[in-house]
């Protein structure tokens, strides 16, 4: 969605009610932990992961530095094979060009590829109101929207779903959208799946428009690429007259070269796959050959915002992966409907809170929504440093300070709670800027330690209610150094 989701409470709150739903717990501890286990035996294949993660992470932050330059060739690369580019400053400009191709085609359907982009633009809901249904074709997505319900995960949104729940809803649900499910359906997969394959099919060969997003862009043909697992992604770019691409501004590569290593990477670390079933590449239109027309709209959205924070821009590297979020023990407990946006998990947390600013409580509580462990970033095959990301942005959210809003430098006031963080922070500053105040406070911390509570009062008792504190040392450190000679006298 453009927005927070309409009601959602601050991740704190979200996550308590979600650490409470044992189906829940148990449906994403059995997914998470099966993709993870898979991904790493996938990855451990490689010899040279280290060096292809790395090579991404450059040609990432390249192409981000340069970003300006990269857009202005794709467009004309674009053009000039017969597509059409539209740019839009953010979800509602994007919804509305979109809405209007498609009434310019007569059309009042359209069948949809897994995309986040439309995700976070809501263009479903736009669509609805124009007029106009959208159908979603991945098998996920499919349950997400027939289940009236909303994703949970960037590569399987029905995993907070199982067997037996998405039976249900297919028998339920089914033939308002269209083909009912068979008679007698079970829980089996097999079934599950030739159930869906044949309520899809009737609307593949009926559609006129397709909606898609795209894996990556290429500045120097103007090629996008659309890589996916069950097909239906291919159905949807090749049988409709009219194609519209909905695609995030920073999901160009410069050349057709720089693919190479993003389809090793994708792949291994979202699906566990080598490569992907189908990888779809498309540059404008062919006589005789898929879509009569092409559209290109290029979603801002806030990235413009996002690449003007030096630490916050890595962000925009995420090629969408997920691996993040299969190894975040947060989001295994609490699962993506608790971080009320459609980015879940720990890139969510931190992309989120700066395509939509840290203004609404929701976005507010989200940097804190991690346990900073660390496992985010050893995964990610772009090298995010999340971790780092989380700690800026809670010191924005807690501190204030400059951001970049709607392209101008804005000054944020702190975010409401966080007076005795604040108060926190400025006594450590104070101390560690006088020495003298620290080592007289380390001897007494040290000399007093069995008067030490086990737990801490007030605020902090939500932090030790789960954590043992950490006991003190007899001695300083300080004063153990000049003590042993800077442990020489321990050596002997």
């Amino acid at each position: 969605m453009s927005g927070t989701y309409l009601g959602m409470p601050a991740f704190p709150e979200a996550a308590r009610a979600a650490v409470g739903d044992a189906t829940l717990r148990g449906n994403l501890r059995h997914a998470t932990h099966t993709i993870r286990a898979k991904r790493a035996r996938a990855v451990a294949e490689v010899s040279d992961w280290a060096e292809l993660r790395e090579a991404g992470r450059r040609i990432k932050d390249h192409t981000l530095r340069h970003l300006d330059r990269y857009l202005v060739q794709l467009e004309e690369a674009v053009t000039a094979a017969g597509g059409t580019v539209h740019w839009a400053a953010d979800a509602e400009e994007a919804n509305r060009i979109v809405a209007e191709l498609v009434r310019a085609t007569g059309e009042s359907e359209v069948v949809k590829v897994k995309s986040m982009a439309t995700q976070e633009t809501g263009l479903n809901e736009a669509l609805e109101a124009a007029g106009i249904r959208a159908y979603e074709t991945d098998l996920a997505e499919l349950i997400v929207q027939l289940g009236k319900d909303r994703p949970s995960h960037i590569l399987v949104p029905a995993i907070h779903r199982n067997r037996a729940e998405i039976r249900d809803i297919f028998r339920a649900e089914m033939a308002e959208w269209g083909r009912p499910a068979p008679e007698g359906l079970s829980d089996s997969p097999a079934e599950l799946a030739e159930a869906a394959r044949l309520h899809l099919r009737e609307k593949f060969l009926r559609a006129r428009v397709g909606v898609s997003g795209a894996n990556f862009m290429v500045a120097e043909t103007g090629t996008l690429v659309v890589v996916e697992s069950e097909g239906n992604g291919r159905m949807c770019l090749t049988l409709p007259e009219t194609l519209i691409s909905v695609v995030g501004i920073e999901k160009i590569v410069p050349t057709w070269r720089d693919l190479e290593v993003f389809l090793q990477t994708l792949p291994r670390s979202s699906t566990a796959e080598r490569m992907n079933p189908y990888t779809s590449m498309w540059t404008g239109t062919t006589d005789g050959d898929g879509p009569d027309a092409f559209h290109l709209v290029l979603l801002d959205n806030g990235r413009t915002d996002t690449l003007a924070d030096e630490v916050g821009r890595q962000a925009l590297r995420c090629i969408r992966c997920s691996a993040c979020l299969n190894v975040c023990p947060v989001y295994e407990r609490a699962g993506g409907h608790a971080y009320g946006s459609v980015y879940p998990g720990p890139i969510g947390a931190i992309l989120s809170p700066q395509l939509r600013g840290t203004g609404s409580e929701i976005d507010a509580s989200l940097p804190y929504a991690s346990s900073l462990c660390g496992a985010c970033y050893e995964v990610c095959p772009v090298a995010i440093d999340i971790p780092e990301v989380l700690v800026h942005l809670r010191e924005r959210v807690a501190q204030g300070g400059q951001a970049v809003r709607a392209g101008n430098r804005v000054v944020l006031r702190p975010a409401r709670g966080h007076a005795a963080e604040r108060a926190a922070m400025r006594a450590a500053r104070w101390a560690f800027a006088h020495p003298g105040a620290l080592r007289a406070g380390q001897r007494l911390a040290s000399r007093t330690r069995r008067l030490h509570p086990r737990t801490l009062p007030g605020p902090g008792r939500a932090w030790s209610g789960a954590r043992d504190l950490p006991a003190v040392p007899a001695e300083p450190f300080r004063d153990w150094w000049q003590r042993t000679n800077g442990g020489k006298d321990t050596a002997k």
